[in-house]
């Protein structure tokens, strides 16, 4: 896939140090991937969605307001889903070492820009 969303992409994951970055619609189907040989963007993209999903349900049910983003993190490092309006989702994949508050920075810079392009 080349689409217009790509150069965002690959400035993300090159700026931020990502290991990979997916962009999704919302309901899981692939739109455009920066992603290492070997990781499958469908299944990336369709954890994405189920992940937001669950995510969404959880703030409704504890009454906590509009989700914004959700962190995932593990020994080997960080999964971060973060919605884009109603139609899509990014998904950066980022190492233990990763810098949170510039990653996040990062991701907000990103978002705003695709959200432009939907």
């Amino acid at each position: 896939m080349d689409t217009k969303f790509r150069p965002i992409l690959e400035r993300l994951v090159r700026d931020a140090g990502l290991e990979g970055a997916v962009l999704t619609t919302a309901d899981g189907l692939p739109v455009e991937a920066v992603l290492p040989a070997g990781l499958s963007e469908d299944r990336l993209a369709a954890m994405s969605a189920a992940i937001l999903s669950l995510g969404e349900r959880a703030v409704y049910e504890l009454e906590k307001g509009q989700l914004e983003q959700i962190t995932v993190k593990s020994e080997k490092g960080y999964v971060i889903v973060t919605g884009i309006g109603e139609e899509a989702v990014l998904t950066v994949m980022a190492g233990a070492d990763a810098k949170l508050g510039l990653l996040y920075l990062e991701i907000r810079k990103a978002t705003e820009e695709l959200a432009k392009l939907l």
